[in-house]
């Protein structure tokens, strides 16, 4: 009844003026609201004419690729320029003899037959393109780990009422190239799509450096090249001289509608190591030298070759590695740390594996020692250590100083032969470390900590005996956790066993298989690790007998023990407070009813009749 009495006085309502202004800025409000929060105004924000709208939209177009890179953990993507971000992480690309910092365009190098950290030099490696008119400009850079690479791409919107499928753009990719540690490559490419010529310069600023470095153009047959002479000081009383050649391109460059423009800018830089002054003029002549010879033999060479071999050298170091899938605490580095973190330490270490110079009985060494490691890496897992997995580098020379603890943890940890590897063997041992895997005489023991396995993270590419293990702890749908194992052969076949903690249960051979194999957690009194894993059935056989545990638990009853909830105080406690207010409920419902005064639960007939 109320309902229509109600809708009977809407018409009536309706009739007042000030009511319909206020109803038509309620659907004016909820119209506007709907309209922003659709994304609506941000895709067609370019047909407004504000300035970069333009220039954004086209920059998602060329960055969409992006994000799936970024979601299997094969790329770490910096937000476009102009966006919040928290944190500015350096961008760099290096193989251990020279490191370029992309966004403060800045070389450092390692001097020769030196085992310490690299240094700063003052002169610019990279080329800048600047177009000649751009009305709104917007830019995007990722760093794809796999490729170990450095990509830039930037929209450029040259007049005020332009499409984002006329914008120009331009993208750049940064290397320093693996296996050829003296190499590194800018590669230029940019596209008009619009109906109009664009004009680009593009320049170096070398120019200042003033009188820090001497220039000279050299002629090799028809080639032309820039070299730089300059030297930095180290130690006192000692200097390091280092010579950069680097391919010269025009200074302005006119691409024409419909079009593409791509080059290559080649570099090559040799460092010598610490001298005294006296010998200036010789090292420098060596120095020239050299970088010339390289410098005709790369130029002369497919820039396509060039990146490929590079890409091929990246990608098998990057075999190994960790992978998180579900992270639940705070104190366990997301897939984002450990990817840049794993970068970043290659980036910053050269591989002597990969060096053709290397003679083969020292390359035997160094692959024996990949393969098995004894007693590398003894101690607790790393996982949990922040120093070793920071969230927040802003620099380059934080990323030195985390390489250098890294090194020295690795060497503490029983793991000096694979810090003597280079880049394969850091990439070995912190991968060990992550997960607590250890290399005993005879096996292979993952001696995490049970209380640590509500984390879901995968360890692939562990080297043992020349094949890669891949060693992952998943959960079920019951959040237990449960270990999954697979081998991917690379050589002869042999034959590899597993068995869980205590080694009750007869050893399981490892193929394989797709599917891999599964593994219960299992947690021993006193603790022992949670899996083995080894070449010999024998010796794994026999390993049972020699633990010596008192008793075997699985996962779930040894968390519950550790953690059996409330003391029985607490219960008591929450009893007793039930219980009396029970007794105090009772007792006045008690005296209310029963007690003295208390009133009659029924009234008779003559009360009711007077």
């Amino acid at each position: 009844m109320w309902l229509q009495q109600r809708l009977k006085g809407f018409p009536g309502l309706l009739s007042s003026s000030w009511a319909r202004r206020v109803l038509a800025a309620l659907g004016f409000l909820l119209v506007l609201y709907w309209y922003l929060s659709s994304g609506s105004l941000s895709r067609l924000g370019w047909r407004s004419g504000q300035p970069g709208d333009a220039a954004a939209v086209c920059l998602q177009v060329e960055t969409k690729p992006w994000k799936s890179l970024s979601d299997g953990g094969d790329a770490w993507v910096l937000p476009a320029a102009g966006g919040e971000r928290t944190a500015v992480k350096p961008m760099v690309t290096g193989n251990g003899h020279a490191v370029l910092d992309i966004g403060s365009n800045q070389l450092w190098v390692t001097p020769a037959a030196a085992s310490g950290p690299a240094h700063a030099t003052d002169f610019p490696p990279l080329l800048r393109i600047k177009p000649v008119t751009a009305y709104a400009q917007a830019q995007a850079t990722a760093v794809l780990f796999r490729e170990g690479v450095v990509r830039t791409v930037r929209c450029i919107q040259a007049v005020q009422a332009q499409s984002p499928r006329d914008c120009l753009s331009i993208r750049e990719d940064f290397l320093c190239h693996r296996s050829r540690p003296h190499l590194y490559l800018q590669r230029i490419h940019i596209s008009n799509p619009s109906q109009k010529v664009a004009a680009f310069e593009i320049f170096s600023l070398t120019a200042s450096v003033g009188t820090k470095f001497s220039t000279s153009l050299e002629k090799v047959d028809d080639r032309n090249f820039l070299l730089y002479s300059g030297r930095l000081s180290v130690l006192e009383g000692k200097i390091v001289l280092l010579v950069i050649a680097t391919k010269k391109l025009v200074s302005r460059v006119q691409v024409r509608p419909k079009s593409e423009f791509a080059d290559t800018v080649l570099s090559v830089v040799y460092v010598s190591e610490a001298i005294e002054s006296i010998k200036q003029e010789e090292t420098f002549n060596k120095l020239r030298e050299s970088a010339k010879k390289e410098m005709v033999e790369v130029m002369q060479m497919g820039i396509e070759d060039l990146f490929q071999e590079h890409q091929e050298m990246w990608s098998d170091l990057f075999i190994s590695g960790v992978e998180m899938h579900k992270r639940m605490d705070s104190h366990t580095p997301s897939s984002e740390t450990i990817n840049l973190t794993l970068y970043y330490i290659l980036s910053s270490t050269p591989a002597p594996l990969l060096d053709p110079l290397i003679g083969s009985e020292d390359q035997e060494k160094m692959e024996a020692s990949l393969n098995y490691v004894d007693h590398c890496f003894s101690g607790h897992a790393t996982m949990h250590a922040e120093n070793l997995w920071p969230e927040n580098l802003s620099s380059i020379s934080q990323i030195l100083q985390l390489l250098e603890l890294w090194k020295l943890t690795l060497q503490k940890r029983g793991c000096k032969a694979l810090v003597a590897a280079g880049a394969h063997g850091l990439m070995q041992g912190m991968v060990l470390s992550f997960g607590g895997l250890q290399f005993t005489e005879n096996h292979l023991q993952f001696q995490s900590d049970p209380h640590v396995l509500h984390n879901s993270y995968a360890l692939r590419g562990i080297h043992y005996n020349k094949d890669l293990i891949n060693l992952a702890v998943l959960l079920d749908q019951e959040e237990k956790p449960f270990l999954h194992v697979s081998v991917k052969l690379q050589d002869k076949p042999v034959r590899l066993y597993a068995c869980e903690a205590g080694c009750l249960n007869e050893p399981v051979e490892l193929t394989s298989e797709v599917k891999g194999h599964t593994f219960p957690v299992m947690v021993t009194q006193p603790l022992t690790p949670l899996l083995y894993i080894s070449t010999d059935l024998t010796h794994l056989q026999d390993l049972r007998h020699t633990l010596h545990v008192k008793a075997i638990l699985a996962h779930k009853e040894h968390m519950a023990k550790q953690d059996p909830g409330l003391p029985f105080l607490f219960w008591f406690s929450v009893a007793s407070l039930i219980t009396l207010f029970h007794l105090f409920l009772f007792k006045l419902i008690y005296n209310e009813y029963c007690g003295p005064g208390a009133k009659p639960l029924f009234r008779s007939k003559e009360a009711t009749t007077v």
